[in-house]
């Protein structure tokens, strides 16, 4: 039987299925004014678009306000990793290699390492990132996806299977699962890509093992490219990049997701899985490569890239949903927190700038610089909003990964791949705290009825 068969439903049976999907629809609409008469927090977020308070954590901090007087008023965004200024560790990052090693590190354990104790979790990590031979070809090549966060859940999935003590939920436990799947994930991101590229459009099908004297970054570039090379300052930005991934809080969509599932008692690849099915997602780790493909429409339909009037009268049509995909939304903009600015936004764009002028890209780099201040200005007086709007991380990220020349698929891995650092230590944090399952409550606001034998229904 083909995969056709198996996966599309019989076209004798269409009909039914259009009725199904009929009261699928009918029965699955709730109406709007009950969430207001029940003040139901939709989002987990209340009337001004803050998040419900569900969770305490010492893993990092999101601010996005400034106190005055006492009163709460906009200011420049902050970002702490476990107490410390993510400003103040890009700086230090900047100057040596393994800086999202050392974001990692920090996020697990609490405090920055010294010297022998850094070496040694690089001795860790190392030996952890090979793949055997058979998951690579059992696994990795079979099936693959077009889609490579599939194929991220799937392998992560299956590795259970490799474990001799999958279920064992103790910290020390899972602190070896941890490392393991942080160490695993940049081969198993880079292998699917290849053979996704191999099996689907037969480009030539090259598998090249981890270097363990490289860094993550820099591993992810000689795996990725055809003739293994990179520059230091390619490498530093995608090193740069996913220290500024790597977290965001307890409450992002991924990271409570990791944090629900873990409350259960379930082992560490289901909730790590159940993370990277959230940060799928187009709403949470997809923008930067909706912010790509804006772009793509604004050169398009905008002639001049320098002429302001001509780019506002476009973002217009843009947030009237008169062009690009008539969302009304200009993608990149905005932060559910942040207000003046977005940390990782301000240090992204330095390393933009950089790659920009090597790369020949300040033309291109002037669009994106004339958008974000034009868009910023239009949306607060389209939506008559009264605090700023900047420019969030997903802006420029997607602008700078395409100077990296990495291809768009691999985009939400690459996040992916970051991110996974945060997961682990919330869920870490999780399990040491202890906590309650999480059971948040919805309110049934159907009707009871009589049952009816069949043969008495209509």
């Amino acid at each position: 039987m083909d995969k056709k068969s198996v996966m599309h439903l019989d076209s004798r049976l269409n009909d039914e299925f259009e009725n199904l999907v009929k009261y699928c629809m009918i029965s699955g609409e709730i109406d709007p004014s009950l969430y207001v008469e029940y003040d139901v927090k939709r989002g987990l977020r209340d009337s001004n678009g803050k998040g419900v308070l569900t969770g305490l954590t010492e893993i990092s901090d999101v601010v996005g306000y400034k106190f005055e007087n006492g009163v709460k008023v906009p200011g420049p965004g902050h970002l702490y990793y476990q107490g410390y200024n993510v400003d103040d560790l890009a700086a230090s990052f900047k100057k040596r290699r393994y800086a999202f090693e050392g974001a990692t590190y920090l996020l697990l354990f609490g405090e920055l390492p010294n010297k022998d104790q850094f070496q040694s979790f690089l001795n860790i990590l190392g030996s952890l990132s090979e793949l055997s031979a058979g998951f690579v070809r059992d696994v990795i090549m079979k099936a693959p996806s077009e889609n490579l966060m599939n194929a991220l859940q799937k392998s992560i999935l299956t590795l259970y299977s490799y474990d001799e003590n999958p279920d064992d939920i103790s910290v020390p436990n899972v602190l070896r699962q941890s490392l393991q799947l942080i160490a695993k994930m940049p081969m198993i991101t880079v292998y699917a890509y290849h053979a996704y590229r191999h099996f689907k459009f037969d480009d030539n099908l090259v598998i090249r093992s981890p270097k363990p004297e490289l860094s993550i970054a820099e591993n992810i570039l000689q795996m990725l490219r055809p003739n293994g090379e990179f520059t230091e300052l390619e490498a530093k930005t995608l090193d740069i990049a996913l220290v500024l991934h790597a977290e965001h809080g307890g409450g992002n969509n991924s990271t409570f997701t990791n944090h629900v599932v873990t409350s259960s008692g379930t082992d560490t690849y289901s909730a790590i899985s159940a993370s990277i099915a959230s940060l799928k997602g187009p709403r949470h780790g997809g923008a930067n490569l909706k912010v790509l493909q804006m772009f793509d429409d604004i050169k398009e339909h905008v002639s001049d890239w320098e002429n302001r009037t001509e780019i506002s009268e476009y973002l217009t049509k843009i947030l009237d949903k008169e062009a690009f995909d008539h969302s009304g939304l200009i993608y990149g903009m905005g932060h559910a927190v942040y207000t003046e600015s977005d940390p990782r936004e301000v240090i992204l764009k330095e390393y933009a700038k950089h790659l920009a002028k090597v790369k020949g890209k300040e033309e291109e780099l002037k669009l994106y610089e004339n958008v974000e201040k034009i868009s910023a200005r239009l949306l607060m007086k389209k939506r008559h909003l009264f605090k700023p709007v900047c420019a969030n991380v997903d802006y420029y990220s997607g602008f700078v990964y395409t100077m990296l020349d990495i291809p768009r698929e691999m985009f939400t891995p690459i996040f992916a791949i970051a991110r996974i650092s945060g997961w682990c230590a919330h869920r870490l944090e999780e399990l040491v705290s202890r906590g309650k399952i999480i059971r948040p409550a919805y309110k049934f606001v159907g009707k009871h009825k009589t049952f009816v034998e069949p043969e008495g229904r209509e």
